[in-house]
């Protein structure tokens, strides 16, 4: 059974809880490994960590290792955004995400809202496919961009899909675009999140990435990590149960940290 997550945000960006209450969380559960992922800054949007935050962050989280590792073992990481430009030589892993794409001179919000989305589409030419295939093509290089340790919610671009139905996730154009991406990102041997984030907020019923993206990623030996994305203490490893069948029934190999 995993008994550790590893990409957890707190108050130091878009999360509820101070990093002690959710250590003290994890402790409870009998958790022995966890990481702390802040959102890197960006200064086109206004959730990541200003540098001032940064080290504000960086430092509570440090006290804490020292403070509770007789319990439980810590880790400092970060959620560095492709778009985003922050040293990471003082953490102990880093999660590479997209969360925005470029579309010409627009930068195009992923995950943010519905409205957001929609927008998007308007902005790639009323084509959600070809926002997906830019999407995708960025995430191809998020490894190379960011030197992740793990890659964070491949296909996120599904984040509303589920509710509102924008595309065909068995597209062709859609299948071609991430398995592009899946190709690339495989001969990196970095692990894959299955990450039970949208589900925890109600957008989704099953993780990122899709089942049969992770069946892509099992039939070429690629590797996973379990994933809460919580922004709350009481979503730590939420589904993870779930998620361990979902691996089991598909011979996934799962990774820790």
């Amino acid at each position: 059974m995993i008994n550790s997550d590893f990409h957890i945000h707190t108050c130091y960006c878009d999360g509820k809880d101070v990093p002690e209450n959710i250590v003290l969380e994890a402790i409870s559960r009998g958790m022995k490994k966890i990481g702390f992922s802040g959102h890197s800054y960006m200064d086109f949007e206004g959730f990541g960590m200003s540098d001032e935050i940064l080290e504000k962050y960086k430092s509570e989280i440090n006290r804490l290792k020292q403070k509770y590792k007789s319990q439980i073992e810590i880790l400092l990481g970060i959620e560095l955004d492709y778009f985003s430009e922050v040293n990471t030589e003082d953490f102990d892993y880093v999660i590479g995400s997209v969360h925005y794409i470029k579309c010409g001179e627009k930068i195009i919000a992923i995950d943010h809202t519905v409205e957001c989305f929609e927008q998007g589409i308007k902005e790639c030419h009323n084509d959600v496919y070809e926002l997906c295939e830019k999407y995708f093509e960025t995430v191809s290089d998020v490894v190379n961009k960011t030197n992740s340790n793990i890659i964070g919610h491949f296909d996120l671009v599904s984040k509303f899909n589920e509710m509102k139905n924008f595309f065909d996730e068995n597209n062709e154009r859609y299948i071609k675009a991430y398995t592009k991406a899946l190709n690339i990102l495989l001969k990196t041997g970095k692990p894959f999140e299955i990450n039970t984030g949208a589900m925890s907020r109600g957008y989704k019923t099953f993780p990122y990435p899709s089942k049969k993206i992770l069946e892509y990623i099992s039939a070429h030996d690629g590797s996973v990590i379990l994933s809460s994305d919580a922004h709350q203490k009481e979503n730590l490893m939420y589904k993870f149960d779930e998620c361990e069948k979902i691996c089991k029934s598909l011979n996934l190999k799962i990774v820790e940290l």
